[in-house]
């Protein structure tokens, strides 16, 4: 039996070409990456059936895992998205620790589109910088609903303290992809502003992430 054979008859017939292996050729639309990423013989009708459900593949990849298993998926194939997302989020990550934060804004970005555009329920985190505006720590502060997350500055500048940070920048996303500040955001950030003054750190920005898009409170003139 010849090698090719050997390899024909081992490869399973309900993975798709990326689980098993035989992927010659890099898909070119969404629908043959998610097939390649599902261990099934249907997954080119449950990529598609992803697709028409989610408004995009980043919606269908940071899904929950529930919502998934409701189109079949297994745990295998919630696993392997998992591992996608951590994947690009590593990445993105990398290129931001590379220099200072602020002279590396569109790597930021990047890394926190990655991150956190298309979670389902708002998440505020916190990037804590030394006095050169090298990344320190990036934490996730708190989480919440679909539009509301509870931010509690003297938690936030406990923390900085103790990591002995001289500048932030705070982050949150909005679920609804819109990253417009809310009344709400605004007198939040000015309460943090304030509070970090007072210690002597320095609020550089609070950032907004949409689906794709972001707002900046600098740039906007909120700060």
């Amino acid at each position: 039996m010849s090698a090719s054979s050997l390899t024909s008859a081992s490869a399973s017939p309900s993975q798709g070409p990326a689980m098993n292996g035989n992927l010659a050729v890099l898909p070119s639309t969404e629908q043959d990456l998610l097939t390649g990423l599902l261990a099934t013989s249907q997954g080119s009708a449950r990529a598609d059936a992803l697709l028409q459900h989610f408004p995009s593949i980043g919606h269908v990849i940071a899904a929950e895992a529930a919502q998934l298993r409701a189109f079949g998926l297994t745990g295998r194939d919630i696993a392997a998205f998992r591992l996608v997302r951590e994947i690009a989020c590593r990445m993105a990550r990398a290129e931001v620790r590379r220099r200072p934060v602020l002279g590396n804004w569109q790597a930021l970005i990047a890394y926190l589109q990655a991150a956190m555009a298309y979670d389902q329920v708002e998440q505020f985190r916190i990037l804590f910088l030394d006095t050169k505006n090298n990344l320190i720590a990036d934490e996730v502060q708190q989480r919440g609903t679909v539009n509301h997350t509870p931010v509690y500055p003297r938690e936030v500048l406990k923390r900085a303290l103790t990591l002995n940070a001289a500048a932030l920048i705070a982050v949150h996303n909005h679920p609804s992809g819109d990253p417009k500040p809310s009344r709400a955001d605004i007198e939040m950030t000015r309460e943090l502003k304030a509070a970090a003054k007072a210690l002597e750190i320095e609020l550089h920005d609070h950032v907004v992430i949409g689906h794709g898009t972001h707002a900046s409170f600098r740039s906007l003139g909120l700060l």
